[in-house]
């Protein structure tokens, strides 16, 4: 049996509501942005759910996985000119061209590893009854002095249910959709290679004579830092023009694998180069730096923040213009008994500075601009 198709919103879920429909499940949240998806009624070497089930089970975990995934893409390009737009978030190419670029690649691979991630830790802590820790090295020799045991983070059933659902998405059989597979896939890889390994001390009076041993996910904010790594390292795969326009049709035909470089499975790829961010350009969805908030003195702010201005401002043809504006903040903070804190509202005026266009200029950065 096969579901009809479902929409999965891109927002922080409230509480979920399903409602039947011509025998299927809907989930129900306020419409930002969605995903669709499409389930199988079969089993997956009998180790998932799937049908309507499936969604009653996952949908939840699913949509914060990708959620997490489409924050941690802000935060990573937050000083950036491609700064992950909402009207990028899209990962269906369900009729809508979509670009090849790096930035493309990265959503892939983030939104992909968002929702792996989500699924593994709900799967570790119990949330679905079919799946919990990977036990299947517990008592095997990991290596000198400790061997594997406790509760390892079971990867394997989120990577299962982050591919079914969002490789689901790609239809064609060109290159740009083989393209978003790769990166789905190097998401995914990107979980594995960022996992820890976790142990505890075993021996008389603490000598650690002997350990045991889990995997755990890393923190998630590593997990970004080290896809923004790979997106800044992306590969660039060279293709004709006509293989490009196939790219763009419903009628593309399927570009053999090996032209992807298999070898570097865990790479981000793209197919082509990104546009300019500066200017803004409605037809290619692209809003342009102006208005944009940049970093200038900043404390406890990072050497790419700091050169944020720069970057958005300078380069773009833009001048820096500062604003103060008041800001409110808790101050004054005191523990009552019991057990209360009480703060005061404290108002301190504090510099912005923004990108705007420097008078006269309006006419010669507007070219190319839709």
């Amino acid at each position: 049996m096969l579901c009809n198709l479902q929409c999965l919103c891109l927002v922080s879920p409230s509480l979920p509501l399903f409602t039947p429909h011509q025998g299927s499940f809907h989930y129900l949240i306020p419409i930002h942005h969605c995903l669709t998806f499409s389930l199988f009624g079969r089993s997956v070497n009998n180790f998932l759910i799937t049908g309507p089930k499936a969604y009653l089970t996952y949908t939840t975990s699913v949509a914060l996985g990708a959620q997490s995934g489409i924050e941690e893409c802000k935060f990573q390009f937050a000083w950036e000119r491609w700064n992950c737009p909402e009207n990028a978030l899209q990962l269906s190419t369900h009729n809508r061209l979509r670009s090849a670029t790096r930035e493309t690649s990265f959503i892939h691979a983030i939104s992909s590893a968002g929702i792996m991630y989500t699924i593994t830790k709900n799967c570790s802590m119990g949330d679905f009854e079919n799946c919990g820790c990977d036990e299947s090295k517990n008592g095997k020799t990991g290596g000198h002095g400790w061997i594997w045991g406790g509760c390892s983070d079971n990867v394997e059933f989120g990577e299962r249910i982050s591919k079914l659902f969002v490789d689901s998405l790609e239809k064609g059989k060109d290159a740009r959709a083989l393209m978003n597979l790769h990166n789905n896939r190097a998401g995914r890889l990107a979980v594995r290679a960022t996992m820890k390994r976790t142990c505890k001390c075993h021996g008389i009076s603490g000598s650690c004579s002997i350990q045991t041993c889990w995997l755990q996910l890393a923190n998630f904010r590593e997990l970004g830092n080290y896809l923004k790594a790979k997106y800044e390292r992306a590969l660039k795969i060279e293709m004709d023009k006509q293989q490009l326009r196939a790219g763009n049709s419903a009628e593309g035909h399927w570009i053999p694998t090996e032209a992807f470089l298999p070898s570097a499975e865990a790479e981000l790829i793209f197919l082509e180069e990104s546009p300019d961010y500066c200017t803004r350009n409605s037809s290619l969805g692209i809003y342009g730096t102006e208005g944009r908030e940049c970093l200038q003195n900043s404390r406890n702010t990072s050497r790419w923040e700091q050169c944020s201005c720069g970057r958005l401002c300078t380069e773009c043809g833009l001048q820096v213009e500062e604003r103060r504006t008041e800001a409110i903040s808790s101050c004054n903070c005191k523990f009552q008994w019991c057990c209360t804190v009480k703060c005061e509202q404290c108002r301190h005026v504090v510099n912005k500075y923004y990108c705007t266009r420097s008078p006269g200029s309006a006419q010669s950065r507007g070219k190319g601009s839709a």
